[in-house]
């Protein structure tokens, strides 16, 4: 078992106003993480500042915030603010999201990714530690910009949300560690050691690089249904063209490849039917509480420092889907 062990959160089905319950809970069955999200529903910080105030020891991190719908100082300002709430219990984890996110939902250019998650983390590094930051960067400028308030709280460990090679490596040179997801274990060991060898040529420890990963499980038995949520998941996220082109590099390219073509011409359901289930069985962690443990465990072998457990429920009503949501809190905590 890794020794830090966290969720995702908040969790499906459940408001944020209730969710005071499911975090202590977490907290007493041995969970040490939990991370936010967001994609469509609620932004990620707020989450963390109740987790904040509900919790004592968790510990609290992003996953992700974007660096183009933020704009540097408001990332920093809003992360000093987690971190006065949890001195010493936050992180904050940045990436580029994708053009759909970034570009369709929100109206900003996605251009140059790598370049702004690089100037991003070099801007917020430097106002971190206290700096007034004036900087002429590639893909953003900055003059005078100071945190008043950064010496009320330790600054927070900086994660880069990483894909393929360069990103990985550049959260090995110039992060804490990485965020990575929507891989099998067996991609696992390419993604750690492009970070690993990213901090070595910094001239970093690369062992002290943290590897964390959003792990995505479903916890049933009941083939069809996993195959009906697998195939749904799989083509939302990975016909999106950061992930088509990641998988491309974890070579999952020719399997795939019947899936993109199908995506493209505009035929949805010939996209979905193409999915291979070898695909979905890499991807999705599925099957009873012993099962998925052990499948979880196999992440943590492979070389992920903190695995964060994603929650699929599978029912359409909301209350089930809390119900669901819980019970795989519960059953699949460290401690059960």
């Amino acid at each position: 078992m890794a020794a830090r062990f966290g969720f995702t959160f908040p969790l499906d089905g459940i408001a944020l106003r209730d969710h005071r319950q499911a975090l202590q809970d977490a907290e007493r069955l041995g969970y040490t993480d939990a991370w936010s999200y967001e994609v469509d529903g609620v932004d990620c910080f707020a989450p963390l500042a109740l987790a904040a105030a509900w919790t004592e020891n968790l510990q609290l991190g992003t996953a992700i915030a974007n660096v183009y719908t933020r704009s540097p100082l408001t990332l920093a300002m809003s992360a000093m603010a987690i971190a006065e709430a949890a001195p010493g219990r936050f992180s904050l984890g940045i990436g580029a999201g994708s053009s759909v996110i970034v570009g369709q939902w929100n109206g900003v250019p996605f251009e140059k990714p790598y370049g702004r998650v690089r100037d991003v983390t070099a801007v917020l590094e430097r106002a971190f530690a206290g700096e007034k930051v004036s900087a002429e960067l590639p893909t953003l400028h900055v003059d005078g910009m100071r945190l008043s308030r950064s010496a009320l709280a330790p600054a927070p460990k900086l994660y880069i949300a990483a894909l393929r090679e360069r990103m990985l490596m550049l959260g090995g040179a110039q992060a804490d560690g990485v965020i990575i997801n929507w891989l099998g274990a067996k991609d696992v060991p390419k993604a750690v050691a492009a970070a690993r060898r990213g901090a070595e040529q910094a001239g970093r420890d690369p062992a002290k690089v943290e590897v964390v990963c959003r792990i995505f499980v479903c916890m049933s038995t009941d083939q069809a249904l996993v195959d009906f949520l697998g195939r749904r998941a799989v083509a939302g996220y990975l016909n999106v063209p950061v992930y088509a082109k990641f998988h491309e590099w974890l070579g999952r390219g020719e399997l795939l490849r019947p899936m993109w073509e199908a995506w493209a011409a505009g035929d949805r359901k010939a996209a979905t039917a193409a999915i291979p289930r070898q695909t979905i069985d890499e991807l999705i962690i599925h099957g009873d509480a012993e099962t998925c443990r052990r499948k979880v465990q196999e992440y943590v072998n492979a070389g992920v420092d903190v695995p964060v457990l994603n929650f699929l429920p599978a029912a359409a009503d909301p209350a089930e889907r809390a119900r669901q949501s819980l019970e795989m809190l519960r059953a699949l905590a460290p401690g059960a």
